[in-house]
Protein backbone atom coordinates (compact mmCIF):
# COMPACT_ATOMS: atom_id res chain seq x y z
CA UNK A 1 0.00 0.00 0.00
CA UNK A 2 1.15 3.55 -0.73
CA UNK A 3 2.85 5.16 2.25
CA UNK A 4 2.25 8.62 3.67
CA UNK A 5 5.73 9.65 2.45
CA UNK A 6 4.99 8.49 -1.11
CA UNK A 7 1.72 10.42 -1.14
CA UNK A 8 3.46 13.54 0.15
CA UNK A 9 6.00 13.26 -2.67
CA UNK A 10 3.21 12.99 -5.26
CA UNK A 11 1.59 16.22 -3.98
CA UNK A 12 5.03 17.85 -3.61
CA UNK A 13 4.36 18.31 0.14
CA UNK A 14 1.59 20.81 -0.60
CA UNK A 15 -1.29 20.42 1.89
CA UNK A 16 -4.36 22.64 1.68
CA UNK A 17 -6.51 21.18 4.44
CA UNK A 18 -6.84 18.34 6.92
CA UNK A 19 -9.24 16.96 9.48
CA UNK A 20 -10.55 13.95 11.36
CA UNK A 21 -12.12 11.23 9.23
CA UNK A 22 -14.95 9.19 10.73
CA UNK A 23 -14.19 5.90 8.99
CA UNK A 24 -11.67 3.06 9.13
CA UNK A 25 -10.40 3.92 12.65
CA UNK A 26 -11.05 6.27 15.60
CA UNK A 27 -7.64 7.78 14.82
CA UNK A 28 -8.28 8.26 11.10
CA UNK A 29 -7.20 11.60 9.67
CA UNK A 30 -7.46 13.01 6.14
CA UNK A 31 -5.09 15.34 4.31
CA UNK A 32 -6.06 17.06 1.08
CA UNK A 33 -4.00 18.75 -1.61
CA UNK A 34 -6.19 20.92 -3.87
CA UNK A 35 -4.91 23.20 -6.60
CA UNK A 36 -7.69 25.74 -5.92
CA UNK A 37 -9.39 25.26 -9.29
CA UNK A 38 -12.94 23.90 -9.47
CA UNK A 39 -11.97 22.36 -12.82
CA UNK A 40 -8.61 21.21 -11.53
CA UNK A 41 -7.78 18.41 -9.15
CA UNK A 42 -7.40 17.34 -5.55
CA UNK A 43 -5.61 14.40 -3.95
CA UNK A 44 -6.49 12.97 -0.56
CA UNK A 45 -4.99 10.48 1.86
CA UNK A 46 -6.67 8.88 4.86
CA UNK A 47 -4.35 7.42 7.49
CA UNK A 48 -4.00 6.56 11.17
CA UNK A 49 -2.53 9.50 13.10
CA UNK A 50 -0.80 7.23 15.61
CA UNK A 51 0.65 4.49 13.41
CA UNK A 52 0.63 6.34 10.02
CA UNK A 53 -0.97 3.26 8.48
CA UNK A 54 -2.64 4.38 5.25
CA UNK A 55 -6.26 3.32 4.75
CA UNK A 56 -7.03 4.88 1.38
CA UNK A 57 -5.73 7.37 -1.20
CA UNK A 58 -7.90 9.29 -3.66
CA UNK A 59 -7.37 11.30 -6.84
CA UNK A 60 -10.08 13.66 -8.08
CA UNK A 61 -9.82 14.80 -11.69
CA UNK A 62 -12.48 17.53 -11.85
CA UNK A 63 -11.56 18.56 -15.39
CA UNK A 64 -12.43 15.16 -16.85
CA UNK A 65 -14.97 14.20 -14.16
CA UNK A 66 -13.05 11.13 -13.00
CA UNK A 67 -12.38 9.86 -9.50
CA UNK A 68 -9.88 7.17 -8.52
CA UNK A 69 -9.25 5.54 -5.16
CA UNK A 70 -6.96 2.83 -3.83
CA UNK A 71 -7.74 0.94 -0.62
CA UNK A 72 -5.40 -0.72 1.79
CA UNK A 73 -6.34 -4.41 1.20
CA UNK A 74 -6.94 -4.83 4.95
CA UNK A 75 -9.76 -2.26 4.76
CA UNK A 76 -11.19 -2.97 1.29
CA UNK A 77 -14.43 -4.31 2.81
CA UNK A 78 -15.26 -1.09 4.65
CA UNK A 79 -18.66 0.20 3.52
CA UNK A 80 -18.05 3.40 1.54
CA UNK A 81 -20.04 5.50 -0.90
CA UNK A 82 -19.76 4.48 -4.57
CA UNK A 83 -20.28 8.08 -5.67
CA UNK A 84 -17.34 10.49 -5.45
CA UNK A 85 -19.40 13.58 -6.22
CA UNK A 86 -22.49 14.43 -8.25
CA UNK A 87 -23.01 11.66 -10.84
CA UNK A 88 -19.32 10.72 -10.75
CA UNK A 89 -18.64 7.16 -9.64
CA UNK A 90 -15.44 5.99 -8.03
CA UNK A 91 -13.03 3.87 -10.03
CA UNK A 92 -11.32 1.61 -7.52
CA UNK A 93 -7.72 0.76 -8.42
CA UNK A 94 -5.79 -2.32 -7.33
CA UNK A 95 -2.15 -1.48 -8.03
CA UNK A 96 -0.14 1.18 -6.16
CA UNK A 97 1.78 2.33 -9.23
CA UNK A 98 -1.45 2.66 -11.22
CA UNK A 99 -2.73 5.23 -8.71
CA UNK A 100 0.62 7.03 -8.57
CA UNK A 101 0.90 7.33 -12.37
CA UNK A 102 -2.66 8.60 -12.70
CA UNK A 103 -2.20 11.06 -9.82
CA UNK A 104 1.06 12.43 -11.26
CA UNK A 105 -0.54 12.91 -14.68
CA UNK A 106 -3.62 14.59 -13.18
CA UNK A 107 -1.53 17.05 -11.16
CA UNK A 108 0.60 17.81 -14.24
CA UNK A 109 -2.45 18.31 -16.46
CA UNK A 110 -1.33 15.52 -18.77
CA UNK A 111 -3.30 12.80 -20.54
CA UNK A 112 -3.19 9.40 -18.85
CA UNK A 113 -4.30 5.82 -19.32
CA UNK A 114 -7.80 5.45 -17.86
CA UNK A 115 -7.62 1.67 -17.93
CA UNK A 116 -7.26 -0.14 -14.60
CA UNK A 117 -4.15 -2.21 -13.95
CA UNK A 118 -4.81 -5.70 -12.58
CA UNK A 119 -2.29 -7.55 -10.39
CA UNK A 120 -1.28 -10.96 -11.71
CA UNK A 121 0.34 -13.78 -9.76
CA UNK A 122 2.23 -15.87 -12.31
CA UNK A 123 4.68 -18.66 -11.54
CA UNK A 124 8.22 -18.44 -12.93
CA UNK A 125 7.75 -21.15 -15.58
CA UNK A 126 4.69 -19.42 -17.01
CA UNK A 127 6.42 -16.03 -17.01
CA UNK A 128 9.39 -17.53 -18.87
CA UNK A 129 7.10 -19.16 -21.47
CA UNK A 130 5.20 -15.93 -21.98
CA UNK A 131 8.43 -13.94 -22.34
CA UNK A 132 9.56 -16.33 -25.06
CA UNK A 133 6.18 -16.01 -26.77
CA UNK A 134 6.35 -12.22 -26.60
CA UNK A 135 9.84 -12.30 -28.12
CA UNK A 136 8.67 -14.56 -30.96
CA UNK A 137 5.80 -12.17 -31.70
CA UNK A 138 8.11 -9.15 -31.44
CA UNK A 139 5.98 -7.45 -28.77
CA UNK A 140 6.60 -6.51 -25.16
CA UNK A 141 5.66 -8.76 -22.26
CA UNK A 142 3.02 -6.28 -21.12
CA UNK A 143 1.50 -6.18 -24.60
CA UNK A 144 1.28 -9.97 -24.60
CA UNK A 145 -0.41 -10.03 -21.18
CA UNK A 146 -2.91 -7.39 -22.33
CA UNK A 147 -3.65 -9.41 -25.47
CA UNK A 148 -4.17 -12.64 -23.49
CA UNK A 149 -6.49 -10.91 -21.02
CA UNK A 150 -8.43 -9.19 -23.81
CA UNK A 151 -8.97 -12.50 -25.63
CA UNK A 152 -10.04 -14.19 -22.40
CA UNK A 153 -12.58 -11.45 -21.69
CA UNK A 154 -13.90 -11.58 -25.26
CA UNK A 155 -14.25 -15.37 -25.05
CA UNK A 156 -16.09 -15.13 -21.74
CA UNK A 157 -18.40 -12.47 -23.17
CA UNK A 158 -19.18 -14.48 -26.31
CA UNK A 159 -19.48 -17.85 -24.55
CA UNK A 160 -22.59 -18.13 -22.38
CA UNK A 161 -22.15 -20.04 -19.14
CA UNK A 162 -23.45 -23.60 -19.15
CA UNK A 163 -27.01 -23.90 -17.92
CA UNK A 164 -27.48 -24.94 -14.32
CA UNK A 165 -30.20 -27.54 -13.98
CA UNK A 166 -31.75 -28.49 -10.68
CA UNK A 167 -34.52 -30.93 -10.00
CA UNK A 168 -36.41 -31.72 -6.83
CA UNK A 169 -38.08 -35.12 -6.68
CA UNK A 170 -39.93 -37.00 -3.98
CA UNK A 171 -39.13 -40.62 -3.22
CA UNK A 172 -42.24 -42.78 -3.71
CA UNK A 173 -43.18 -46.21 -2.41
CA UNK A 174 -44.39 -49.03 -4.62
CA UNK A 175 -47.81 -49.96 -3.10
CA UNK A 176 -47.41 -53.62 -4.11
CA UNK A 177 -43.79 -54.38 -3.17
CA UNK A 178 -42.99 -51.61 -0.71
CA UNK A 179 -39.86 -50.78 -2.71
CA UNK A 180 -38.78 -47.14 -2.82
CA UNK A 181 -38.90 -45.46 -6.23
CA UNK A 182 -37.02 -42.33 -7.31
CA UNK A 183 -38.93 -40.83 -10.28
CA UNK A 184 -36.52 -39.12 -12.67
CA UNK A 185 -37.76 -36.10 -14.67
CA UNK A 186 -38.18 -36.56 -18.43
CA UNK A 187 -35.81 -33.68 -19.27
CA UNK A 188 -33.12 -35.20 -17.07
CA UNK A 189 -33.48 -38.54 -18.85
CA UNK A 190 -33.27 -36.81 -22.22
CA UNK A 191 -30.20 -34.82 -21.19
CA UNK A 192 -28.38 -37.95 -20.02
CA UNK A 193 -29.56 -40.09 -22.93
CA UNK A 194 -31.25 -42.55 -20.59
CA UNK A 195 -34.43 -44.45 -21.38
CA UNK A 196 -36.82 -46.87 -19.70
CA UNK A 197 -35.16 -50.22 -19.05
CA UNK A 198 -31.63 -48.82 -18.57
CA UNK A 199 -29.68 -50.12 -15.57
CA UNK A 200 -28.45 -47.26 -13.38
CA UNK A 201 -25.71 -47.47 -10.77
CA UNK A 202 -25.44 -45.37 -7.61
CA UNK A 203 -21.90 -44.12 -6.85
CA UNK A 204 -20.85 -42.89 -3.41
CA UNK A 205 -18.73 -39.75 -3.87
CA UNK A 206 -17.38 -40.14 -0.32
CA UNK A 207 -18.28 -36.55 0.51
CA UNK A 208 -21.91 -36.98 1.53
CA UNK A 209 -23.18 -36.88 -2.07
CA UNK A 210 -24.08 -39.55 -4.58
CA UNK A 211 -23.89 -39.76 -8.38
CA UNK A 212 -25.90 -41.87 -10.81
CA UNK A 213 -24.51 -43.33 -14.02
CA UNK A 214 -25.81 -45.80 -16.55
CA UNK A 215 -24.37 -49.30 -16.26
CA UNK A 216 -23.63 -50.29 -19.83
CA UNK A 217 -22.23 -53.71 -18.94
Amino acid sequence: MITLKEWMEVVDYRITEGGDYNLFSPNAYALTSWNGDQNGYSLEIIFDQRTQEVFCVEAHDYKHQRAYRLFNPDYADVDTNDEAWDDVKWTTLEVDDDWIQKALAITAGEEYDTRVSVPLDLDDDLVFSMMKMAHERDITFNELVEDVLRQALEYQTLTPPPPVNNWTVTVQEDPETGDLILPLPEDLLAMQGWSEGDSLEWIDNKDGTWSIQRNDL
